[in-house]
């Protein structure tokens, strides 16, 4: 409430009274809050107008009540703040859109609530006319005297035209604040996208809203619940907590037993008041009930491709959002759906982007792979004939299996039928049957479907299919478990095969290279290798020669690991000595190539200056040229192994185990410790 003090100046003239109207008239144009706009109306009008009380009573069309406005001058008064519109004057007056006169309110029985007041405090006259534009019907004023009869026609005339003034001036005010407040919501919103646009990570993403939330929507907790279909449950997610947080950040909790269930399911908004909440058999409504929430609204998360969870918001206040506030925060929720929506589209992508550079690595004949990988020292007369036959069968599009000992170049010969071959622009696509786990081994030779079993998130292309139009390499074909062969053979028979979880046949065109250090006859024999599948396989057999049976090109070997080995770590090796290299020629070297190239990169780390200084206590020096007469290559064989398992402390993998120092994959060091009978629990036997 606010007054002006009472003067003793008598109303005054006419022309006094088009002035007071002309300064009415320019606060319509100024920038005014309600409260003091009546009260610049009221100091005016009491310039020309002869009354002790005023007041504007606006329509709340919320609960449809009369909102009650005033300005006293000598006194106060009692009146209520809001009533309903029957029991108001200033109600019948909007709802009638007519004037209405009190001459004498010691007679009058009507609107007690509000006559009674005025009358007790001295009021005899009080006259209310509408406050009306062209637009809306936005309430009343009302003025009161202490004297009967106080307002005639020249007073009435003024007084109805100060209504039509007074409402021009509050639908300008109300306007201008409703687009003020348009402005803020739609800014907020707009902040809302520029923040949901500012990242695509959901951890990110989820704390930047409740900050915009709360510049249009007070509220006390908001949260988000995003479903999880795999495991049929919702997580929480808090935006903005309070100091007893409702619910658990990252918390699982079942359908059932969330607040939005129902907005989840019916895919509309829900208001949840404190009795709905009370009435909720769950811990989580109790809950927010003692955190003292008592009003939620929950908005589902719509998108095209279902409802991904829901947003929440809650309140202390009893009734606490408005239409207003509904309509921003559903306008949010949709932004929000579209921005988890877009973030989970980017999860996927980044997942079949990290998949994608994965199987780029098996395109375009590996790319990273370094040139020395490609190329096959040697002249000696087995290599030599290995390498024709290579020659021979690569035009072609025969299948060719590869035969020989591990770290004996099987794959550096199957890539050199694929460069020397007609498909030697597409993709040489390789996988090792032996170091992929059973389980996963169907899926990543044929691929899979989504959903095709736990944990298969999305679609799967198998090598096989990359190999499409190129050249399929199966290396340790000889450990491919005897479940998945029949697939295979159907390949080689007639190019075609289904992805796992799907029965959609798919045809490639692909040429298949095998290659093992097992002999498939042995394990045809004991049923662990079907004998059509080794036929099929066995079309062009090519055997590469171990590096004891070609002695003469450890020497060519040696130099070019040196050469290359020292300029990899920036080392200058100009001299091997002359023990050293008969050393080496000596060793029988049961690990092969691969071996040999472990042993000069430890030895090329151990060199200090420009000569090589190999650790040929590895070897043990003095041994005598191993040939097949001196002893069988199969207990040579066992017997370094142990040595160096020994050495090892009976460690396997690892940068200090065994299989490292063999130069040696540890699955093939661990099959070969189980054909020799070797066990790390007897290695001082």
């Amino acid at each position: 409430m606010q007054f002006c003090e009472q003067n003793d100046l008598e109303p005054l003239g006419e022309p006094h009274r088009y002035e007071a109207l002309l300064e009415m008239a320019d606060l319509m144009v100024r920038h005014h809050s309600l409260p003091e706009l009546f009260h610049d109306i009221a100091v005016r009008l009491r310039k020309v107008a002869n009354f002790q009380f005023l007041n504007f009573s606006l329509h709340d069309a919320e609960d449809d009540s009369m909102h009650l406005h005033w300005w006293g001058g000598e006194f106060t008064t009692n009146l209520p703040a809001r009533l309903p519109v029957s029991e108001s004057p200033s109600g019948w007056v909007r709802e009638h859109q007519e004037e209405l006169l009190f001459s004498n309110l010691e007679s009058e029985r009507r609107f007690p609530a509000v006559l009674g007041p005025l009358r007790t405090n001295g009021i005899r006259t009080y006259y209310v006319v509408p406050l009306t534009t062209a637009q809306s019907r936005w309430g009343a004023l009302g003025v009161a005297s202490s004297e009967r009869d106080a307002y005639q026609e020249a007073d009435k005339r003024l007084l109805r035209r100060v209504g039509e003034l007074a409402a021009l001036a509050v639908e300008n005010t109300l306007t201008r604040d409703a687009l003020q407040g348009e402005k803020r919501r739609l800014q907020a919103l707009l902040d809302v996208n520029r923040t949901l646009a500012s990242s695509l990570e959901v951890q990110r993403l989820l704390p930047l809203i409740s900050e915009c939330v709360t510049r249009v929507v007070p509220h006390d907790f908001a949260g988000v619940t995003l479903f999880e279909g795999d495991k049929q449950d919702m997580r929480a997610y808090v935006l903005s907590p309070t100091r007893s947080t409702p619910v658990d950040a990252g918390r699982s909790v079942t359908l059932e037993q969330t607040l939005s269930a129902k907005a989840f399911l019916e895919r509309e908004s829900q208001t949840l008041t404190s009795e709905d909440l009370a009435s909720h058999s769950s811990s989580i409504a109790d809950r927010v009930l003692s955190a003292g929430i008592r009003t939620v609204r929950c908005m589902p998360l719509l998108t095209s491709n279902g409802t991904l969870g829901t947003l929440n918001v809650g309140s202390k206040k009893e009734q606490a959002f408005s239409e207003q506030d509904e309509d921003i925060l559903n306008q949010i929720a949709a932004q929000l759906a579209v921005a988890l929506d877009n973030a989970r589209a980017y999860r996927e992508i980044q997942v079949l982007k990290e998949r994608l550079a994965e199987e780029k690595l098996y395109l375009e004949d590996e790319i990273r792979t370094e040139l020395h990988f490609e190329e096959i020292i040697g002249d000696s007369p087995e290599l030599k004939a290995a390498l024709s036959r290579v020659q021979t069968v690569a035009p072609g599009g025969s299948t060719v299996l590869i035969l020989g000992e591990t770290g004996t170049g099987k794959e550096l010969a199957a890539r050199a039928i694929h460069r020397m071959s007609r498909r030697k622009d597409a993709s040489f696509i390789k996988v090792n049957c032996a170091a992929i786990p059973t389980g996963l081994l169907e899926s990543e030779l044929f691929g899979h479907e989504k959903g095709a079993f736990t944990g298969a998130v999305a679609k799967k292309v198998g090598r096989m299919e990359l190999a499409d139009k190129g050249t399929f390499f199966l290396d340790e074909v000889g450990d491919i478990p005897l479940e998945l062969q029949p697939k295979l053979l159907r390949v080689l028979q007639d190019q075609e095969f289904e992805r796992l979880g799907s029965n959609r046949t798919i045809r490639v065109d692909l040429r298949v290279i095998a290659a093992t250090n097992r002999d498939l006859r042995k394990r045809v024999a004991s049923g662990e290798f079907r004998e059509d599948l080794f036929y099929r396989l066995n079309v062009f057999p090519i055997v590469m020669p171990p590096l004891r049976r070609r002695p003469g090109d450890i020497q060519m070997l040696v130099r070019h690991f040196v050469q290359k080995i020292s300029k990899r770590l920036d080392k200058k090796i100009e001299t091997i000595p002359n023990g050293t290299m008969d050393a080496l020629m000596r060793w029988s070297w049961p690990g092969n190539v691969r071996e040999l190239e472990n042993f000069i990169e430890r030895s090329v780390i151990l060199s200090g200056g420009s000569v090589l200084r190999a650790p040929l206590a590895e070897l043990q020096p003095g041994l005598e040229e191993v040939t097949p007469t001196d002893v069988t290559l199969e207990s040579a064989e066992r017997e370094h192994i142990l040595r160096v398992l020994r050495e090892s402390g009976g460690l396997i993998s690892g940068p200090r185990g065994a299989a490292i120092k063999l130069g040696l994959k540890r699955t093939t060091l661990q099959s070969k410790m189980r054909k020799l009978g070797i066990s790390r629990h007897k290695l001082d036997t």
